[in-house]
């Protein structure tokens, strides 16, 4: 056991370890795995105004089909992330992405609510596989190569639902709406076979057992949460059901977190997550959900609302997904970038950057909303912005826990994200709705509703960088931590910005 007088040295990885084993493949496999789980976010978003009429149901019952993915998902990320911890990440990788196609063919094959609602459930519950490939890259890359390579994998989020927005808009105008989930599934056995070719399994493990108590009481709290914050606009912010669950998910939550707090094996570890830096960055996680999730509502509608509006762009469709699409190509590309900002200044640094620049996005947003080239500039500079923000945080948590809490402790992470878009989805829902014009009996947004959402988007982005500025930018000494039996003869020391280095023992 390494000394607490002796300094640590940092050392090149050796060829003969894990890493180099690992292969360059991991890391784009990883991230396509998370685009195509991504995917399924916003893979029916081109169709929504016709779900009820598909699935020959009710507009309240239809949008079941969105808030079950939703709700499914934010469920799964913890819990996979723990299972990942336990049982082994790249397992319980292929077992969400197995899940996702059994969903996907389950909705590909039907038109009734009902199974497209099983499917739909599943399909969401994939999006484990996130903060699962963040968990593998620690554990099996190279230091110079974990910054891109998570922030990468972090950004699969907004890249994958970018991506998925013009490609669904031009499957369902040119093809049979069930083609989009016969399309997904061949994408999760392509990502299935890829990761049992290039992903290794890593041997670094949690002790302990898989707390069941735990996830059931997580999930059922996150249920009473979230579903009252989807569907609140249809039963009435005020009604008895949507307030009873709330009070119902905070006296469920807090047992939960008195039961967590006694037991030795948690599902998700309370005292590590009320850290200082633990804490305020999934707080600021939630403030960056907010921020991405609302210029995905708000660009599409304005793009494609007729120009006899007088504000609306008139684009078809699939034009409208085109020029959002940057956003998530933009995301993407700043994975390198990130990397050597965070490098020289650390993510938290970063982090500021990214909220800067969402920041800018919306301001400039506010005037450029009268061409369809001016919603492409948008979209590119809150794509950075969100990229590098999105980046940052599970370095930030990834400095902050244990490696065989990585798991676990980015899944919460995505679950904070996750709970940022469905605030964002509610609340500029409710704008949109309040601020719009009946015209031959339907509801037409306003162009004071958008800026009004960008404006909450502002808020958001402001409250965000108060958190982070309020984020450790230095820890007083160099922190050791064994990083268990993935890496024999390497420890792992987080330097003053939660930078993830290795060192020799």
């Amino acid at each position: 056991m390494t000394q607490p007088h002796t300094p640590p040295t940092l050392a090149p990885p050796t060829p003969e370890g894990p890493a180099a084993r690992a292969g360059g493949a991991i890391v784009p496999v990883l991230a396509f795995a998370g685009i195509v789980v991504a995917v399924m976010q916003t893979l029916l978003v081109p169709v929504i105004k016709d779900l009820p009429q598909l699935l020959d149901t009710s507009p309240s019952n239809a949008t079941w089909v969105l808030t079950s993915t939703l709700l499914s998902g934010a469920v799964s990320t913890p819990i996979m992330g723990r299972l990942g911890d336990l049982y082994g990440k790249r397992r319980m990788l292929l077992a969400s992405l197995a899940v996702m196609v059994v969903g996907s063919l389950i909705s590909g094959f039907t038109s009734a609510l009902v199974p497209m609602i099983v499917g739909r459930t599943l399909q969401g519950f994939a999006m484990g596989a996130i903060p699962l490939g963040i968990g593998l890259m620690r554990d099996e890359l190279p230091r110079e190569r974990l910054g891109s390579a998570m922030a990468l994998m972090s950004s699969s989020i907004g890249v994958g639902g970018g991506l998925a927005l013009p490609l669904a808009a031009a499957v369902a105008q040119n093809a049979d709406w069930h083609v989009l989930f016969f399309g997904s599934a061949g994408l999760g056995v392509l990502s299935i076979v890829l990761t049992l070719v290039a992903v290794p399994e890593t041997k670094t493990r949690a002790v302990g057992t898989f707390d069941y108590l735990g996830a059931l009481g997580l999930s059922l709290g996150l249920v009473l949460f979230l579903l009252p914050i989807t569907k609140g606009s249809d039963w009435g912010w005020t009604s008895a059901t949507t307030l009873g669950l709330f009070a119902a998910s905070a006296v469920v939550l807090l047992l939960w977190g008195v039961l967590e707090l006694r037991i030795a094996a948690p599902l998700v570890d309370l005292r590590t997550t009320a850290r200082r830096e633990v804490l305020l960055t999934n707080l600021a996680s939630i403030m960056v959900g907010v921020s991405f999730y609302v210029v995905s509502l708000v660009l599409p509608q304005l793009l494609q609302l007729p120009s006899a509006t007088g504000y609306g762009l008139g684009q078809s469709m699939v034009v409208a997904g085109l020029c959002v699409a940057p956003l998530g190509l933009t995301m993407m590309f700043t994975a390198p970038v990130y990397a050597r900002i965070s490098a020289k200044y650390g993510p938290r640094s970063t982090l500021i950057l990214g909220l800067l620049i969402i920041a800018i996005g919306y301001g400039a947003g506010l005037g450029l909303m009268s061409a369809a080239w001016q919603t492409v500039v948008v979209s590119v500079v809150l794509g950075a912005g969100i990229g590098l923000a999105y980046s940052s945080l599970p370095a930030l948590i990834t400095g902050a826990v244990d490696p065989s809490e990585t798991g676990a402790a980015n899944g919460l992470n995505t679950l904070m994200r996750s709970i940022g878009t469905s605030v964002s989805s509610a609340v500029i829902g409710m704008v949109l709705a309040n601020t719009a014009n009946e015209v031959g009996g339907v509801a037409i947004p306003t162009m004071h509703g958008f800026r009004v959402s960008f404006l909450i988007a502002t808020g958001a982005v402001a409250v965000g960088l108060v958190l982070a500025l309020f984020l450790p930018s230095r820890r007083p000494a160099l922190t050791l931590r064994a990083s268990g039996e993935g890496r024999a003869g390497e420890a792992e020391v987080v330097s003053g910005e939660g930078q993830v280095v290795l060192a020799s023992r």
